[in-house]
């Protein structure tokens, strides 16, 4: 993972993103949208209490907890993901492809 290019939030922007999630996944909003137990980027199936809340722009990269930001995830392809957004992904899984075929 490259983190020298990427662009990280302000401490305060980080603490009070987190207290959003610490309350966003008590709503009723969150356990509907967790209700069918699947894991956004794998598709298996988990409990309520195994899936995460992942944020696709993370929030240490300024991202925030809205619905259009935040999707339910189970903990191994959130640890995988870390601090990546769905396109660093896509174009580090290429570079490596293309470093595979020199």
């Amino acid at each position: 993972m490259e983190l020298n290019s990427y662009l990280f939030a302000d401490d305060e922007h980080v603490r009070r993103e987190r207290a959003k999630v610490r309350e966003s996944k008590k709503s009723r909003w969150w356990q509907q949208k967790t209700a069918n137990g699947l894991c956004h980027y794998c598709g298996r199936k988990f409990t309520f209490k195994q899936l995460t809340m992942d944020h696709i722009v993370p929030i240490a990269r300024g991202g925030t907890t809205t619905p259009g930001n935040v999707v339910p995830c189970c903990a191994e392809c959130n640890k995988k993901k870390s601090v990546d957004t769905p396109i660093d992904t896509l174009l580090n899984s290429q570079k490596s492809e293309d470093s595979d075929h020199d």
